[in-house]
């Protein structure tokens, strides 16, 4: 099983910057892919932003320029850095991660885990 640590989220102003970080423990040979979501009240779960293993990243439109997703490969973590905080940022922020818990075959398929959120909050 692997678990993940979601930290960073709170209450920030508009045009300031908050980073949020996910960590992943537990069974884990290697992690392939790592990406951010966010859901806000009333709306679909939406990709904020993503990286795969090789460090390749891709981002929604409405957050380009503006955040920045990274990952720490020996610590199984990634970061999303927020800038420019807009009103309409506010969500909760889910960490998603593709895992092997073993050393893959090519038949294997990593699975995937979700955090369990963090709220971030911007007043305008």
């Amino acid at each position: 099983q692997v678990q993940l640590m979601e930290s960073g989220g709170g209450l920030v102003q508009a045009g300031g910057s908050l980073r949020l970080s996910c960590a992943a423990s537990g069974s884990i040979f290697r992690i392939n892919a790592m990406a951010w979501y966010r859901q806000a009240p009333g709306k679909q779960r939406e990709l904020v932003a993503g990286i795969t293993s090789g460090g390749s990243t891709s981002y929604a439109d409405s957050v380009k320029g503006r955040f920045t997703i990274a990952r720490f490969n020996a610590e199984n973590t990634t970061y999303l850095q927020m800038s420019s905080l807009e009103p309409e940022d506010t969500a909760v922020y889910y960490c998603r991660v593709w895992v092997y818990s073993q050393p893959p075959v090519p038949t294997m398929r990593p699975v995937e885990y979700w955090g369990q959120g963090t709220q971030v909050t911007v007043s305008s």
